[in-house]
């Protein structure tokens, strides 16, 4: 689903596949081994940036290649002396309330 979804887009831009991982500084066939194994959650950010779709939908998980541009905004005060443990629970929380909306 995952490199059927990135042929496609990459064809509606009329580009090959190997001309996007150019474009984003991949490896010769990294895409074309997401077939066969799961990318990176920052080579798969990166590609749906690129194309600016949800990762959700490059993943099969939704029909909808929209990026969800609803005006929720989630704030917080973060303490300077927060370790980087602490940080990166931070992060997971707001990604799993992003999520969920």
């Amino acid at each position: 689903m995952l490199l059927d979804r990135v042929k496609e887009l990459s064809k509606k831009r009329d580009m090959r596949v190997a001309d996007l991982e150019d474009a984003l500084g991949f490896g010769r066939n990294t895409i074309y081994q997401w077939n066969k194994r799961t990318p990176g959650s920052d080579k798969l950010e990166k590609v749906a940036e690129y194309f600016n779709v949800s990762t959700d939908y490059l993943l099969g998980r939704t029909d909808n290649p929209k990026v969800n541009t609803d005006d929720t905004l989630l704030a917080a005060h973060i303490e300077d002396d927060i370790t980087e443990e602490e940080m990166e629970e931070i992060k997971q929380f707001i990604e799993f309330i992003k999520s969920k909306r």
